[in-house]
């Protein structure tokens, strides 16, 4: 009778299923479950996490231009699952292998237009979350199309808390806010003037990656993966029913995506856990993007840098070889200030040279070497640069063939401008030109309003166009980062010569408007990281501008102990060594953890993390079994402790902490800080006072 029962539960179960059209999918450890239900012909999803429902019912589907008729009315033609559990060792990275196990389904629907329409929606649910994108297949009735819209949405169960920069398709540089969704549309309404580009859209639109915490602890983190010819995805809510619907950015003619089938969408990923940990240890993005299509990665070599950069942001020397005044180098009353000297000649640069070798670094980035800057800065200018003529005053041939007699290679800037058509035409030229002459990388920039002129930074013109960059640079053996772009969305695992992006409110920001706040670094790794690696520039040892410029209100927001964490925090596989060199040689015992610390990594852990508020990170270097831990806070001095459980049993290690004086804060004594030894084992819990706005940074070495 017993069994009786069950059947005929399951065959109601099934009826019910049948009736509704309802599918399931859940993660290997069953903690996340996916419902895909068609009514009415309407296609939708929910989730759950640990029983819990974190996305409601929500939309799935698309308006095609000029096909009114596409979607309507969907029925289920047909649906496959399968189960895969792999894994893949990266080129580099925060772990040596990654584990790649998940469930999918595979629904595939069609129209009942006059000529129907094939739609196929894949789902990967994996322990930490669900990818899924849209897939046209090959078919008689839909070939050459336009996307007029994406129905995609995220009905969030409640007024969440979030943490999130206002919708705007042309710059991610924006501070972050901390708010209910309720109160987006009305926080969102300030402009920041610091931000060149800024075109905030009006009304609840917000940008991904956007972290989520719901009241009863759950944290999600929705974003996007493989973004491939396609525009990037920003959120609109309806503050009334916290549901998210997809934005993208329009071309100059106002269309959202010109597609081809067969062709597919990038993937729409919720990252969800109760354990904020867990949402920075997700790779849940890396594994939605193909694997590596580099056949020989041998040129890419994660390294730190130094380079003549800062002195320019703290007017020390300029990018222009005239020794002309940007606009943002004006004087509050409009006159120009006194001429300073150009940055980027061969003598400074040899300097540079000098100390990356003598310290160990790999690279030495110039900005500001070639011709077109005093022609440029806020014009919206197609030809400023030609991205191979030198200034009279640095030598090309010499200074590259300088830097390889002391191991260290010249990192290559390229200033587009905003002028991707420009770039587009002198890409290879350059690119020929670096590998020529032996540079391993380039620094590309797209400061200014994008040419062509109507396209957005984030549209599909421009999204093609970093993709391509970054896929030519392979093929010269080049390593890109770049900074002003869309942000990352995992596609280092395809191709892992793209090291690093900026593509959010960088340190710069610091030396010439309010800065950043110092929870700033607390909610990157929660938000802008999730995507990838991040260009940050840490390490800056003088903290106020004062010390520069007499008078100076502008700061580090940081304490220098929390510089030295953000090389564990803020993940990188190219970390900058952002200060002047005699600023480090000032301060040689701090030094020496900039010097030590790896930027390629075997294993990870994330040992305590809160959004906006703290982390604590160890990390264990490639192929060695030294350690390195930091730790942030944010505005709140707090006391963290260490659990070194992760250490090898029975091992003892000589601990090196640096760590903020008992007198130490962001605004008032950010300089302070002390450094102590001691030997641990894997046994050892210690506990570790941070300053307002501070931080802390350890070596962990085994005896």
């Amino acid at each position: 009778m017993k069994k009786l029962g069950v059947l005929l539960a399951l065959l109601l179960f099934i009826s019910i299923s049948s009736n509704a059209q309802t599918q399931t999918s859940s993660s290997p450890n069953g903690k996340v479950n996916l419902s895909f239900t068609l009514l009415n012909g309407k296609a939708s999803y929910s989730l759950t996490y640990k029983g819990k429902q974190v996305i409601e019912e929500s939309s799935l589907g698309f308006k095609i231009k000029d096909m009114p008729d596409f979607g309507n009315s969907f029925t289920v033609i047909s649906s496959d699952k399968k189960s895969i559990s792999d894994s893949w060792e990266p080129v580099w990275g925060e772990v040596k292998k990654i584990e790649n196990n998940y469930n999918e389904l595979a629904i595939t629907l069609r129209d009942n237009a006059t000529k129907p329409h094939v739609l196929r929606i894949v789902f990967k649910v994996y322990n930490d979350g669900v990818g899924f994108r849209y897939e046209f297949p090959q078919q008689e009735n839909l070939f050459h199309f336009i996307i007029e819209e994406e129905l995609t949405s995220f009905n969030l169960s409640g007024d969440h808390k979030i943490w999130w920069i206002p919708g705007d398709f042309d710059t991610n540089e924006y501070a972050y806010y901390t708010s209910k969704i309720s109160e987006i549309a009305q926080m969102a309404k300030k402009r920041d003037g610091a931000i060149f580009t800024a075109t905030p859209i009006s009304g609840a639109f917000v940008q991904t990656p956007l972290m989520i915490k719901s009241a009863d602890g759950i944290y999600m983190n929705i974003h996007e993966a493989a973004l491939i010819n396609y525009p990037c995805m920003d959120l609109k809510f309806d503050v009334g029913t916290f549901d998210a619907t997809t934005a993208l950015a329009p071309d100059a003619v106002g269309n959202l995506a010109y597609m081809r089938a067969p062709t597919h969408t990038p993937w729409r990923t919720i990252v969800v856990s109760d354990d904020a940990r867990e949402i920075i240890g997700s790779k849940m993005i890396l594994n939605l993007n193909e694997p590596s299509k580099i056949k020989d990665p041998s040129f890419i070599k994660p390294m730190k840098y130094v380079g003549i950069w800062l002195e320019m942001h703290l007017g020390v020397s300029t990018w222009d070889y005239a020794g002309q005044q940007s606009a943002s180098d004006a004087t509050s009353d409009g006159k120009a200030k006194t001429k300073v000297k150009h940055g980027a000649t061969t003598e400074n640069t040899k300097k540079y040279i000098d100390f990356a070798a003598e310290n160990g670094f790999g690279g030495v980035l110039v900005e500001g070497w070639n011709a077109g800057w005093e022609d440029w800065f806020g014009q919206w200018k197609e030809d400023v640069f030609d991205f191979v003529t030198p200034y009279p005053d640095y030598d090309v041939k010499g200074l590259n063939q300088y830097a390889r007699s002391k191991g260290v290679g010249i990192i290559t800037h390229l200033e587009t401008s905003g002028s991707a058509t420009n770039f587009e035409r002198y890409m290879d030229t350059a690119y020929r030109q670096m590998a020529y002459y032996g540079s391993p990388a380039f620094k590309s920039g797209y400061v200014g309003k994008i040419i062509p002129r109507g396209e957005y930074h984030d549209g599909q013109w421009m999204i093609n166009h970093y993709n391509r960059s970054i896929s030519k640079a392979a093929d010269y053996g080049l390593m890109a980062v770049i900074h002003e772009p869309v942000r990352p969305t995992g596609l280092h695992r395809t191709y892992p010569n793209f090291m690093a992006a900026e593509a959010a409110r960088g340190q710069e920001f610091n030396f010439w408007s309010e800065g950043n706040p110092p929870e700033h670094e607390t909610i990157l790794p929660f938000t802008r990281l999730m995507g990838g690696p991040m260009d940050y520039t840490p390490g800056i040892f003088k903290i106020k501008k004062s010390y520069y410029v007499p008078g100076a209100k502008e700061q580090v927001h940081t304490t220098l102990s929390k510089q030295l964490a953000l090389y564990l925090t803020l993940y990188s596989p190219v970390q900058m060594v952002t200060d002047l060199p005699e600023n480090y040689l000032a301060k040689k015992d701090a030094f020496q953890f900039i010097k030590d610390v790896a930027v390629d990594w075997d294993d990870t852990k994330i040992l305590l993390a809160e959004p906006g508020d703290f982390l604590a990170i160890a990390r264990k270097a490639k192929g060695t079994n030294n350690w390195f831990v930091g730790g942030i806070t944010d505005e709140n001095a707090r006391t963290l402790t260490v659990d070194f459980s992760f250490l090898d049993k029975g091992k003892k290690y000589e601990l090196t902490v640096y760590k903020d004086a008992p007198d130490a804060s962001w605004d008032e004594n950010p300089e302070a800080y002390v450094i102590e030894k001691i030997t641990i084992t894997n046994k050892t819990k210690l506990k570790v006072n941070l300053a307002r706005g501070g931080g802390f940074a350890m070596s962990v070495f085994m005896k």
